[in-house]
């Protein structure tokens, strides 16, 4: 294959006849992801724990010719999770992009957390996409198609004051090193998995942040937080057919806030 056989530029967002699995889409960055995919032709299953929600973001979604299907999904039940997927071709059929999206912050000392919240940290935010990722992975190399997988970091990954949330960083470090892992494991299979690590952005988990440590701007380089649409292009570009040769990579989109 040479440059003659791509486009000029080699990059679209043209995503009709892909099945995208979005986890955490009741509000913030998971519901901006799912609506961006279903814009681009994308037919969107919508997940989370909030149905009253997900009934919302069908209507919102198929008010601009959006395909979608809503489930319950908590990530935290083995069940769940593994009951999903088959759920979701039954309705959109086989999943080829993923978005591990769904987390929560610990807001604690590591050694004031109680064991039930570890518990919830650890499932939310590193075992069910682990396990999830497979459960999809299973079905793309049986029907020997190709896939994208993106998984939803932070910048906290790479930086913890010892302000508290340790074991958020600690997850989404491992997020990280999940995603090179299973980058190699299914290259061979085409299915290429990266990472967005994401700074402050408006969400309704950084508004009860906000609440809590008060004003965390101002120590920001340009003193604001970020829009979940600036996410947009980052997403496009790992979900996209141009993104072909990128797997185990991560993309930072902090606006600065994580340079020492």
């Amino acid at each position: 294959m040479s440059d003659q056989d791509f486009d000029l530029p080699n990059f679209n967002t043209d995503l009709s006849g892909e099945v995208a699995l979005v986890t955490g889409t009741t509000a913030g960055l998971g519901k901006r992801f799912a609506l961006v995919l279903a814009k681009c032709g994308a037919k969107v299953t919508l997940t989370g724990r909030r149905t009253d929600r997900l009934a919302e973001l069908e209507e919102e979604t198929r008010a601009f010719g959006g395909e979608c299907a809503s489930f319950h999904l908590d990530m935290t039940n083995t069940d769940s999770i593994m009951n999903i997927v088959p759920a979701v071709e039954e309705k959109l059929g086989l999943v080829t992009i993923l978005v591990n999206n769904a987390g929560i912050p610990d807001a604690q000392r590591a050694h004031k957390m109680p064991l039930d919240l570890i518990d919830r940290v650890f499932d939310t935010n590193l075992r069910g996409p682990y396990v999830l990722s497979c459960e999809v992975a299973k079905r793309l190399i049986d029907e020997e198609k190709p896939g994208r997988m993106v998984n939803i970091s932070s910048v906290g990954a790479f930086r913890y004051d010892g302000n508290g949330a340790a074991l958020y960083s600690i997850t989404k470090a491992g997020i990280i090193r999940m995603t090179e892992a299973l980058a190699v494991e299914w290259a061979r299979y085409n299915i290429n998995v990266n990472a967005i690590a994401p700074g402050a952005f408006s969400s309704e988990m950084m508004d009860g942040m906000l609440e809590r440590v008060g004003d965390i701007t101002q120590n920001f380089p340009r003193k604001r937080l970020g829009q979940p649409a600036q996410l947009d292009s980052t997403l496009l570009y790992f979900v996209s057919p141009s993104s072909e040769c990128v797997t185990g990579s991560f993309v930072k989109v902090d606006d600065g806030q994580g340079i020492r």
